[in-house]
């Protein structure tokens, strides 16, 4: 009885471990994105996506479904216009200790 109940709680604690039902994998890889915004200007907006050597087409991608989501809750639209954004050229890419960070302002 103990070993079932000590597999039922090992088989509990790794499902806890996978990704969300709503989780999106972008060139496979599963990215932990992060998008920040100022109090007084909801507008513009940074959002970060790791790890990017996992692969730089899905954090490039992942960072912009993150930021049109917030988009669309935000204003009613995924119009973005970037700063610095997916479509950039790699090496002005800004990556910092393995996280890509993009900028850009919703347009209302």
């Amino acid at each position: 009885m103990r070993a079932v109940a000590a597999l039922t709680l090992i088989a509990l604690a790794l499902t806890a471990c996978g990704p969300d039902d709503d989780d999106v994998a972008f060139d496979g890889v599963f990215f932990n994105t992060r998008l920040n915004t100022e109090r007084g200007n909801r507008q513009d907006f940074v959002v970060t996506a790791r790890p990017a050597s996992a692969s730089l087409t899905g954090a490039r991608e992942a960072a912009r479904y993150e930021a049109t989501i917030y988009c669309v809750n935000r204003y009613g639209r995924s119009d973005i216009v970037w700063l610095v954004g997916p479509d950039s050229p790699d090496e002005s890419l800004p990556i910092t200790g393995d996280t890509l960070t993009l900028q850009g302002s919703c347009r209302e």
